[in-house]
């Protein structure tokens, strides 16, 4: 066996022992008092060719407005954006109408004074509330924008699963943590304990049961499948061009391969006579 094909099976054989070692770890305490590591979900936008399963957004969507939109905001999201190409693509026809279901505060208008319209497709979804301080004093505390959530929240996998990551291209770890934390309340007693939340208590309690979202296209009505809905629209609201940057990303390394290859042969024709 020739030197490169021992690294080789020595590279092989770290990163099955990376693999085994994440699986092991996965549902287990870490070690910075984090609670539960969440498992690593599949998950159709996973991957160098990944794509958002229209369908799953969609329903994603409708339990992000039923239950989370309650009393989350999502400041970044439009109406229209609920059109675009590599999202839930609803109708322009649906998202005018899902608009002017929503009365949008406006102004001021001649007189000075504010008002409220029909919402429009270039409207922000609207919030619950009217501020911050309103919605501390109804809660208890101010629950986070939802925009960028499944890209802002993490976990740490630790050595050697983060070297693993980078080689199969895991991103996914804001939106497995989701996950895990709407199906972390474990405790039917205490609706605030959470297994994966720092310290084991959430100020939110337990927001999903089987059976709340009402789906129209067969899909189980459980928590397990709300869950991985509505985490899959938050990945989607977090980054709406992730099919457009993969497309974007295979060109470019084509680009790069092809144009290597070209170097090379050009390389190999301007020193065929040096000896």
């Amino acid at each position: 066996m020739n030197r490169f094909a021992k690294l080789g099976l020595a590279a092989a054989l770290a990163l099955g022992l990376a693999a085994a070692t994440g699986a092991r770890a996965a549902d287990e305490p870490n070690n910075d008092g984090h609670g539960l590591t969440p498992s690593r979900q599949s998950w159709s936008f996973a991957g160098p060719f990944g794509a958002f399963d229209q369908a799953q957004v969609q329903r994603g969507f409708q339990v992000f407005r039923e239950v989370c939109a309650v009393c989350h905001s999502a400041r970044n999201l439009s109406f229209r954006n609920l059109s675009q190409e590599g999202g839930p693509e609803f109708t322009e026809g649906q998202v005018k109408a899902l608009a002017a279901e929503y009365q949008i505060k406006d102004g001021p208008n001649d007189a000075g004074e504010m008002f409220e319209r029909q919402g429009r497709p270039a409207d922000r979804f609207p919030w619950n509330y009217p501020n911050a301080e309103a919605a501390k004093a109804t809660l208890g505390a101010l629950p986070p924008d939802l925009s960028v959530m499944a890209k802002a929240r993490s976990y740490s996998r630790g050595f050697p699963m983060f070297l693993l990551d980078a080689v199969i291209q895991y991103q996914e770890h804001g939106v497995d943590y989701v996950y895990a934390l709407l199906n972390g309340y474990s405790n039917p007693k205490d609706l605030n304990h959470n297994d994966y939340f720092p310290g084991g208590k959430i100020a939110m309690a337990k927001p999903l049961t089987d059976g709340q979202v009402d789906y129209t296209d067969g899909s189980p009505k459980t928590v397990q499948q709300y869950s991985k809905d509505v985490s899959s629209f938050l990945m989607w609201m977090a980054e709406p061009k992730l099919e457009e940057r993969k497309h974007t990303g295979f060109k470019v390394m084509a680009f790069l391969i092809l144009f290597a290859g070209l170097l090379y042969l050009t390389k190999k024709k301007i020193w065929a006579d040096a000896h």
